[in-house]
């Protein structure tokens, strides 16, 4: 059955109500004569399913016979509130239809530090979206063209270190070591799985190298006797016996 926007915006309302009932106003009675308002959900379990409500109607505008889909060529990427609008020309019309309904049709207010116009043309510019960087790079044979790079973005790895320095601290000493070693696998796979387009391989490289820098300091310091492989055997090779995955 197909639902009508004021239906959806009904439901909408209705949703917010009782999360202003039962989050917000706990102590409030007469909550349905309230007026409906968004609430600060950033990060929530609920704020991807408020964006998708509130931005399909953007969607729809966006791809309609008259918009900028159609008469600027433009293309719309968007991950429940995170978005970006893909064209050739990011002329003032665009841009101001973009903020004009946003801003104004649903009264919603865009976020201007994370807000910019990229020309990834334009040498030393790049693009953040959703863990990525998108920006272009000379060729690595200096054959005279320039290709677009895609990888991890520095943001990500640097949270995935700060995860993987969390998983081998010294809290984690009281695991066993195929125990600690499986569970750093089972993390590892699934991020290399997410982060597996694009030009990936530098990144991979350093998160390799840095875990096993982590997991040897962890096997020193397990006990008062820290932990030896056998003689002639490195750390590098004792952590493969382990079964430590390479990205």
């Amino acid at each position: 059955m197909a639902v009508t926007r004021s239906q959806s915006a009904t439901r909408f309302r209705s949703l917010n109500l009782a999360l202003d009932r039962a989050v917000c106003q706990p102590k409030i009675p007469n909550w349905v004569a309230q007026p409906a308002k968004v609430a600060f959900c950033v990060r929530g379990v609920v704020s991807p399913l408020l964006s998708n409500l509130y931005l399909h109607w953007f969607d729809k505008l966006f791809h309609r016979a008259d918009g900028p889909a159609h008469w600027a060529g433009a293309k719309l990427v968007r991950y429940a509130d995170d978005f970006v609008v893909l064209a050739r020309y990011q002329g003032r019309d665009l841009t101001g239809w973009v903020e004009s309904k946003l801003e104004g049709w649903l009264g919603l207010e865009i976020n201007r530090d994370k807000t910019r116009v990229v020309n990834l043309k334009e040498k030393g510019a790049r693009l953040d979206f959703l863990g990525f960087t998108f920006c272009y790079h000379d060729d690595l044979k200096g054959r005279g063209w320039r290709y677009l790079n895609v990888a991890p973005s520095a943001k990500s790895l640097k949270q995935e270190r700060a995860k993987l320095h969390e998983m081998s601290d010294h809290r984690q000493c009281f695991k066993p070591i195929p125990q600690l070693i499986a569970e750093i696998n089972r993390h590892l796979k699934g991020w290399s799985n997410y982060f597996d387009f694009g030009y990936p391989r530098v990144a991979f490289r350093g998160i390799n190298a840095y875990i096993r820098y982590r997991l040897t300091q962890h096997l020193r310091r397990r006990s008062q006797r820290p932990f030896r492989p056998p003689e002639v055997v490195s750390f590098y090779e004792q952590l493969q016996r382990f079964g430590l995955v390479s990205l």
